[in-house]
């Protein structure tokens, strides 16, 4: 039997800011993004905020109005980083297997541990007595024998709470549990499943999993699995190298995009940095994918085969600005825009000699990129730019290579 433990930091960054800023503990408290680059939303808020309807999303304005003495404080991402690291070097203490999910949570497999550390509830009590004496916060823990059963446990109960939950309890405490407890049950799955007359996890446990499949296609009977508990999911160690398979990034810009050059404008930027991306990862993609979300959040997602690997930078700017000019009406201003390189491949190998023009094109802007890279590398982001960059100055200082995203599927491995 496997010994699972996911600790989850409650209110992670308003707890960080409390412990910095003692003469806060007692007050509602929201760490929020910049209203000025339009990131003006709770980013998290304490427990003495939520009675008034604060809650992670909601935008400034909105929690003001729910709580006139909400203390507002910017996000510090540096110092959140520094106690997540602190916080996983309490956990390499008791397993090198330690899986990420977030800076505030993480899976734990503890089975090679309690020969020398105790029961899994009696490693559960020292870590979070160590993180409550060592970092100055709270965690909730969950225990369990396998990952999605863990994460239950630590949502059951907050804050500074331990729950267990395995087979000889495990519908007492789950199945009452409304379906949207469980993990990857978002809203639009939840409106599904809630068609159907599916409410709690129990009631998905119990349903045919030909209806549930019928419904949702094949996540339908992940999902059958884990309101039933069964997950076989390793927790990944320390070393482990995911197999990435889509480099991404998008972002909310610091004002509306009006026309079609400021589109090609953040596709550029966008694509400098995913490509810059794809190439520290030795990869070319195959699939172009184009985000567009305007200023009533109204979103759509098109993408398009490429004809060959590339990493190209040029080549995946012209695919996103065609997918645009085809798929986009203009019917309101875009708030936020992404492009994700996605089918990854491996560099080497996956380029054939050819004497077409758009493979001679092709190689010649990777080695431009290649070249601006090292430029970059050495004299910093700002040194060599496109001249497109220079004709918007409050879209052009953008430097997205600094928060590019790297997602990795949960049911990747």
């Amino acid at each position: 039997m496997r010994h699972i433990l996911h600790c989850d930091m409650n209110c992670f960054y308003a707890s960080v800011e409390m412990q910095r800023h003692p003469e806060l503990r007692n007050k509602p408290l929201a760490v929020c993004g910049s209203q000025e680059e339009r990131h003006g939303i709770v980013l998290t808020a304490n427990y003495l905020a939520k009675p008034y309807g604060v809650k992670t999303g909601m935008v400034i304005w909105q929690a003001r109005q729910r709580c006139p003495t909400l203390e507002i404080l910017p996000p510090d991402m540096g110092e959140y980083i520094r106690f997540s690291c602190m916080a996983r070097e309490i956990y390499e203490d008791y397993t090198d297997q330690i899986e990420p999910f977030g800076l505030d949570e993480s899976w734990l497999d503890v089975t090679g541990s309690v020969g020398l550390f105790g029961d899994p509830m009696t490693i559960a009590r020292e870590i979070s007595d160590r993180i409550k004496f060592e970092l100055g916060i709270t965690a909730s823990i969950g225990v369990s024998d396998n990952k999605i059963t863990a994460k239950l446990g630590s949502d059951y109960k907050k804050p500074d709470a331990i729950t267990r939950i395995e087979r000889d309890n495990y519908k007492e405490i789950v199945y009452p549990l409304p379906v949207e407890d469980l993990l990857y049950v978002g809203p639009a799955t939840s409106k599904k499943l809630r068609s159907i007359g599916i409410y709690t996890i129990g009631r998905l446990a119990e349903s045919p999993v030909d209806v549930l499949v019928r419904r949702l296609g094949k996540m339908g009977a992940i999902l059958h699995s884990f309101a039933n508990g069964w997950d076989t999911s390793p927790v990944q160690r320390s070393d482990h190298i995911p197999n990435i398979k889509s480099v991404g990034n998008s972002a909310t810009t610091p004002r509306d995009l009006t026309t079609e050059e400021d589109v090609k404008l953040m596709l550029y930027l966008l694509a400098e940095s995913v490509c810059a991306r794809m190439r520290e990862l030795a990869s070319r993609c195959t699939v172009v994918e184009l985000y567009v979300r305007d200023t009533e959040l109204c979103s759509i997602v098109r993408q398009r085969k490429l004809p060959a690997p590339s990493c190209s930078s040029q080549e995946l700017t012209e695919v996103g600005m065609s997918l645009f000019q085809r798929n986009y009406r203009w019917e309101r201003p875009i708030r936020s825009i992404g492009l994700r390189g996605a089918g990854l491949v491996e560099a080497e190998g996956t380029a054939q000699m050819s004497l077409y023009a758009d493979e001679q094109r092709r190689d010649k802007w990777e080695r431009i990129d290649a070249a601006v890279d090292r430029l970059r590398q050495r004299y910093g982001y700002m040194s060599i730019r496109r001249a497109i960059v220079d004709s918007d100055p409050l879209l052009g200082h953008i430097n997205v290579k600094d928060h590019t995203i790297h997602p990795v599927s949960y049911f990747g491995g």
